[in-house]
């Protein structure tokens, strides 16, 4: 099984000016690509070849783990924007966002409170259990809460490469434009499916 590169739901541009063209070209054209590279060249092979990419994050170790997680974690991100998204969630997740964070205003403020705390590189999660609870979990590096057995809703990048053209060093400023992108409608579409 060969992994291939995730169609963009938008344009290059479409997200600016809270997510450059330019770093769209470097963070899923240049990094996103690498990962995926990388993943084909070192699943020849293993037990792993001919496996669906979830199934290798949630049981590969070492390179083979990073590299695979990475691209599932950069796919996952990348399709949770809108250069048009709905502002706030609705339904069933704005419940659960009210019953276990006790308002919208409150899990945003923890959601990036987590990804802005997280040291080095890694990724911030909005997640739920199977008895659709949520949490926010904090991963560094390629980490990724399927390993924990764990659904991911939401996912914000904050290793520098996502960042570092648009925001320098302000890991806080890019969670600001971040809010601004996120499509609730598909994270709301995640927490429905079973």
């Amino acid at each position: 099984m060969t992994h291939a590169m995730p169609k963009l739901p938008y344009a290059m541009d479409a997200l600016e000016p809270n997510m450059s063209q330019e770093t769209l070209e470097y963070h899923y054209g240049k990094h996103l690509q690498t990962y995926i590279n990388n993943l084909n060249n070192l699943v020849i092979g293993t037990k792993y070849e001919n496996s669906p990419l979830e199934y290798i994050v949630s049981n590969a170790d070492g390179p083979l783990f990073n590299n695979a997680a990475q691209a599932w974690n950069h796919t996952f991100f990348f399709e949770s924007f809108s250069p048009t998204p709905q502002q706030a969630p609705t339904g069933k997740l704005l419940e659960a966002i009210n019953r276990d964070f006790g308002s919208f205003d409150a899990f945003k403020e923890q959601f990036t409170k987590a990804a802005v705390g997280i040291f080095g590189s890694g990724w911030a999660w909005l997640v739920t259990n199977d008895a659709g609870v949520l949490s926010i979990v904090s991963e560094s590096n390629a980490g990724n809460p399927l390993t924990k057995g764990l659904r991911p809703l939401l996912t914000c990048d904050v290793w520098e490469h996502a960042y570092y053209i648009d925001y320098r060093n302000s890991r806080p400023n890019f969670l600001n434009a971040f809010w601004n992108v996120v499509d609730w409608e598909k994270i709301e579409k995640r927490y429905e499916e079973k």
